[in-house]
């Protein structure tokens, strides 16, 4: 089996998607295979994000979410459970650069994550796999599992 249909196998994993560190590979190699199976992809850098706002306004713009999201949590949460405007077979969201809005707003930045891991057990529930990789480097998410 080629890496790439071993990554085509494991996002097609509905039971295993959700929130994980992105290991230190390119991402490249697992776009490709997302993107081979149909699924959404999604890149948002958040180098730039200073706070809150600026994170859900970076997650928001890279994701093409309707004109009424919100910029708040409860927003967040609604448009990642029901993407009708970017309907396909999964989900694949990639934070990139996580570092410093993980260290300038901490407590934003895991509710998040907490949110992005909801929308994936509600997409779980209907049998779509919904995937969000963390890029980061420091320590402070030894919670999140690595790719299976």
């Amino acid at each position: 089996m080629s890496k790439l249909e071993r990554y085509q196998a494991v996002l097609s994993d509905t039971a295993k998607a959700g929130v994980y560190h992105m290991p230190q590979v390119a991402p490249d190699p697992l776009i490709e295979a997302a993107e081979g199976i149909g699924f959404a992809v999604f890149r948002i850098d958040l180098s730039h994000a200073e706070d809150k706002a600026e994170m859900l306004g970076a997650i928001g713009k890279a994701m093409s979410f309707p004109n009424w999201f919100g910029h708040n949590f409860d927003a967040l949460a609604d448009c990642l459970a029901d993407m009708a405007w970017r309907p396909a077979d999964g989900y694949f969201v990639l934070l990139r650069h996580c570092d410093g809005i993980h260290g300038r707003a901490e407590s934003d930045f895991v509710t998040t994550l907490q949110t992005f891991e909801e929308a994936a057990d509600e997409w779980r529930e209907q049998g779509i796999p919904f995937w969000c990789f963390v890029e980061m480097q420091a320590d402070g998410i030894n919670w999140l599992p690595d790719i299976p």
